[in-house]
């Protein structure tokens, strides 16, 4: 049995592995050292997670997906749970995660297959609520975000996100030196949304050639 931790954020801004000392710790004091780290910035509501699914490919019967909370795992609806629950059930993984203790005696090795259901069985249960909060966690502030926005609008006060200039300047010259969207992708972290905007922002003041 394998240990595969699971470290993820939703931004490129934020870091994706700050749990990954409490995993560590964790798996050190239950004796089950980590074999590999997947870690990615994707947010929890969307299944386009590639580590996620590569770290369920490399899996075999038994190994464990470790995770810092149920809402790394996801933040997903109904449809898309159930479609990674199908995933991870076909490849026989055991998920346990931090703030989940039923999820922990899943490092257990039960010789009576009847303890082994039930083990089971109220783990499934127990990530099944706490992913259900985690989506209503995750839909309640979409709410409060959107309703806020609004509230700003009507009073004259919403101004957007601010542009960061100085990544756009940098964004910017690459463009102009056309370098391709990948690379620019890769070394910036920007969405391609952001560089189609750009682009067409310098075609309009004439810097670059239609």
């Amino acid at each position: 049995m394998f240990v595969r931790a699971y470290l993820r954020a939703s931004t490129k801004e934020q870091d994706a592995t700050r749990a990954k000392s409490q995993l560590d710790d964790f798996a050190k004091d239950k004796d089950f050292p980590i074999a590999a780290y997947y870690t990615e910035n994707e947010g929890g509501a969307s299944l386009k997670r590639p580590e996620l699914f590569r770290l369920l490919q490399d899996c075999s019967p038994n190994d464990v997906l470790l995770t810092e909370q149920v809402d790394r795992l996801s933040r997903l609806n109904e449809g898309d749970w159930e479609t990674l629950k199908r995933e991870i059930a076909a490849r026989q993984v055991r998920v346990v995660a931090l703030d989940l203790p039923t999820s922990h005696m899943m490092l257990s090795k039960v010789e009576d297959q009847f303890t082994g259901r039930m083990f089971r069985a109220v783990n499934d249960m127990m990530l099944d609520m706490l992913a259900a909060i985690a989506r209503k966690d995750y839909e309640d502030r979409q709410r409060r975000q959107a309703q806020g926005i609004e509230k700003a609008k009507v009073s004259g006060r919403y101004k957007g996100r601010p542009e960061d200039t100085e990544r756009n300047e940098a964004i910017t010259r690459m463009l102009a030196r056309k370098m391709s969207w990948n690379d620019i992708v890769a070394a910036t972290g920007c969405s391609r949304s952001t560089l189609l905007r750009l682009s067409k922002r310098m075609k309009e003041i004439g810097e670059v050639s239609p």
